[in-house]
């Protein structure tokens, strides 16, 4: 942790900021260990240039505040005192650039902010930021996988449950139950159960729809644990499948394959959603495969880098992201097939495990 926060420092340095404020709780997590959902409330770490770190945390948060941080450095606000003024009391005085997320931070808060410290540059930290966190660390990558291994878990779980009658949202209600017991805390998106015509929505939402026999079924979900997040997509057969539903499943299937093979340090992302894409275009499947490839992966579900046709950003040793590539045809199906990917030395590693051949279910 004092590692990422000396990074800032660095940083800072580099570009004359005479202090950062850090709001994200994801990132107040990564900088310093303490995990917290402020809600409305003021949440704070506050790295000076000139001097020791502190977190200013709501006050019934302090003493978990104490037990998780790196920073020893704690300050509290009530919910009847102004945290801008509380913050203000605490900074060093002469704070003149102060580097923010602005990607991240509210007009309000920013003009409340802005009111009480009186600063005359407010800088944006994304960058620095994201450039820490799209390169994983061994902790992290053991972590991730640990996030894998229980969402795998969870859908054969799931998957035994299928028969003909059951419902999308039961299907759900299952799988994140079996979340939280083996070990995960919560879903790391909204779980998505897609059967027959309503998997080819990309983004299709569960509800009372039966499955049916004769049908593709799809499934997307992830969990976070350890402060980290799966994302895994698998789409099977109920029963016996048409034969353009089985190409379908076949192309998306080889699409995946070559995406995966064409990861390694050095390349374009653009290049893996490419060979993905050249694959289903050339099958006749273009016009229905609508998204980009994949996105990153970490401490959140969706984080950078984007993978899609037009990043012509490098892979490096590190990064991990989603291969997902998809087809979807109105009235027909939409088949998904979604692995978590580590960029290593030497090339790729699948973080995902779970079998893709199709297989028939229910």
């Amino acid at each position: 942790m004092n590692a990422r926060i000396n990074q800032l420092y660095t940083y800072m340095d580099q570009h004359a900021l005479d202090a950062v404020l850090v709001n994200m709780p994801k990132h107040v997590y990564y900088l310093t260990g303490f995990s917290s959902d402020p809600h409305e409330r003021f949440l704070g770490l506050i790295i000076p240039r000139q001097a020791e770190p502190f977190l200013l945390v709501p006050a019934l948060d302090l003493e978990a505040a104490q037990a998780a941080s790196d920073v020893k450095l704690i300050y509290t606000h009530t919910d009847t005192d102004n945290p801008y003024e509380v913050l203000k009391k605490h900074l060093p005085a002469g704070i003149q650039t102060l580097g923010l997320e602005k990607g991240y931070l509210t007009v309000s808060r920013y003009e409340a902010l802005s009111e009480a410290i009186g600063a005359t540059r407010y800088a944006d930290i994304d960058e620095p930021l994201r450039e820490m966190r799209v390169i994983k660390t061994a902790d992290e990558i053991v972590r991730m996988k640990h996030a894998v291994r229980i969402i795998e878990d969870v859908l054969r779980a799931g998957i035994a449950q299928v028969k003909p009658g059951v419902t999308e949202i039961e299907l759900v209600a299952e799988l994140e139950y079996q979340m939280k017991k083996l070990g995960a805390s919560g879903p790391s998106f909204s779980t998505m159960v897609l059967a027959g015509e309503k998997s080819a929505m990309p983004h299709g939402e569960p509800g009372a729809r039966a499955i049916r026999s004769g049908e593709l079924l799809l499934f997307d979900l992830g969990v976070y644990a350890d402060g980290y997040a799966s994302d895994i997509t698998r789409t099977f057969a109920v029963g016996d499948i048409s034969e353009e539903q089985a190409k379908i499943y076949d192309t998306v299937l080889q699409g995946n394959l070559r995406a995966i093979a064409a990861t390694r340090p050095g390349v374009t992302l653009a290049s893996l959603d490419q060979a993905a894409r050249e694959h289903i275009t050339a099958a006749g499947y273009g016009e229905y495969f609508m998204h980009r490839l994949g996105h990153g992966l970490g401490l959140d579900v969706h984080e950078y880098p984007s993978v899609h046709g037009q990043n012509q950003e490098l892979l490096r040793s590190g990064m991990v992201f989603t291969i997902e590539p998809g087809i979807y045809v109105p009235a027909v199906g939409g088949v998904r097939i979604e692995d978590d990917v580590l960029v290593t030395d030497s090339g790729v590693e699948v973080l995902t495990s779970f079998p893709k051949e199709l297989t028939v279910i229910g």
